[in-house]
């Protein structure tokens, strides 16, 4: 397999996980809210990443999830599903559930808290490829993972069979082109394409999809793609630009947080405020509940005309 394997391109959002006031998994927002991104004509999906706060929910859950989505989705676009944990045999289980239920593919990050060294990342990348056996996408994701996939790591894991994507959620903007031209031939690349300097970079060197938290602008985000592939590049450009003063405006630099609270604590406050049922954050997150933040948080999104 190799990025020729399967068609990942596009706008992708991070979808959240639902969850109600008791901690428990929301499925009836949780399909209003796939019902909502699937009518702004996203191209992908990425559930229980980062975003979908994978690590706070059961196996049991996980592989809830994947069924639902599954069920869902109906094949009406690729799906890719998060099966990162503390070890291989633990992923290849969520991963081997997921792909036999009719998930797309899966998605992982080197396993958090133990900072594996390269050897180690490439061993644990070398297992999950021979035991799915099926589309697999790396993601790079530093402040989580605590190590960063880069260099000749980067090469040796586009080389692997499965590997065919990579979400490079680098907060180094040279690193992150550096990897996407050493092995764009290879794997599809999934990043911060949606801002001026990386259209550009784009437009020379190649790339693939972003996928992004939640997706704040709606059906502009998705369209920012097709714009781009029709070569209507003024057009993506002014989207550029208003998507990179949004990401300043309300997430702190690298994107590992929002300005206001937690990554998902204040997606899921922005979500509420634009009345998309993104539902609440469960423990160890909490919730977003000063006046202040919420007021300035209202204030951006109106500045940017994305609610009234």
């Amino acid at each position: 397999m190799d990025r020729n394997s399967v068609d990942w391109k596009g706008y992708w959002p991070a979808s959240p996980t639902p969850f109600n006031g008791s901690g428990e998994i929301d499925w009836q927002a949780f399909d209003q809210l796939l019902d909502w991104y699937l009518e702004r004509g996203i191209h992908g999906l990425f559930v229980n990443g980062t975003t979908g706060e994978w690590f706070s929910q059961s196996n049991k859950e996980r592989r809830a999830i994947a069924e639902f989505l599954v069920k869902k989705v109906e094949g009406r676009i690729p799906v890719v599903i998060g099966v990162t944990t503390f070890t291989a045999k633990e992923s290849i289980e969520l991963g081997k559930h997921a792909i036999d239920v009719g998930i797309s593919g899966v998605c992982s990050s080197a396993p958090a808290y133990s900072k594996l060294l390269p050897a180690e990342t490439l061993a644990y990348f070398e297992t999950l490829s021979e035991g799915l056996k099926a589309p697999i996408m790396i993601y790079n994701w530093p402040h989580g993972s605590g190590i960063e996939i880069y260099g000749e790591l980067a090469d040796q894991l586009a080389n692997l069979e499965y590997i065919v994507a990579i979400k490079d959620s680098t907060p180094n903007g040279e690193q992150f082109k550096e990897t996407t031209k050493r092995v764009i031939d290879r794997v599809r690349v999934f990043g911060n394409f949606m801002v001026p300097e990386n259209l550009d970079f784009m437009l020379k060197y190649g790339g693939d999809g972003t996928i992004g938290g939640g997706s704040i602008f709606g059906r502009a985000d998705t369209q920012y793609w097709e714009n781009v592939w029709s070569g209507d590049i003024e057009l993506a450009r002014t989207h550029a630009v208003k998507n990179q003063a949004l990401l300043e405006a309300l997430w702190l630099p690298g994107g590992w947080a929002g300005k206001y609270g937690a990554y998902q604590s204040q997606l899921k406050k922005i979500m509420e405020l634009m009345a998309v049922p993104g539902g609440v954050v469960r423990s160890p997150r909490l919730p977003i509940i000063d006046p202040k933040a919420i007021s300035e948080i209202r204030e951006v999104l109106k500045s940017f005309e994305i609610i009234k």
